[in-house]
């Protein structure tokens, strides 16, 4: 078994896409929407196989998103080496995103960063 993909409900769907298309390496396809409804989605496909669904409707509920809280806490991806990790975390950090802790070695041994980056949420990045 796999986890065929995660949905994530964003408010502003196009600067999601192109944060993990621009970031990220994903690749988009041409999206979806509902015309009855009002559902727009992405799907971004990574090259290992895994895909995110980035999704809105109207009239979501934006609650508060304290980095401490329950449920899924981030998206993890790994870049492949502790350099690659530095160069990104670098790179989103000069762009203005919200690096909460990190590049660091963790006490379980996981290179990692962590980075605020769609309408407070969360992503790692790791080897």
């Amino acid at each position: 078994m796999r986890i065929e993909h995660i949905g994530m409900y964003v408010n502003d769907l196009e600067s999601a896409r192109d944060f993990f298309v621009n970031y990220l390496n994903g690749v988009s396809n041409d999206g979806y929407h509902n015309e009855k409804t009002g559902f727009r989605s992405y799907f971004i496909s990574f090259n290992d196989g895994a895909r995110l669904e980035l999704m809105n409707k109207p009239e979501l509920s934006d609650n508060e998103k304290p980095v401490n809280r329950t449920g899924y806490a981030h998206v993890a991806f790994s870049v492949g080496s502790k350099e690659a990790v530095d160069d990104l975390t670098e790179k989103l950090k000069n762009a203005g995103y919200d690096v909460v802790s990190g590049p660091r070695t963790t006490g379980d041994g996981y290179y990692e960063s962590s980075i605020i980056v769609i309408e407070g949420n969360q992503i790692e990045i790791t080897v």
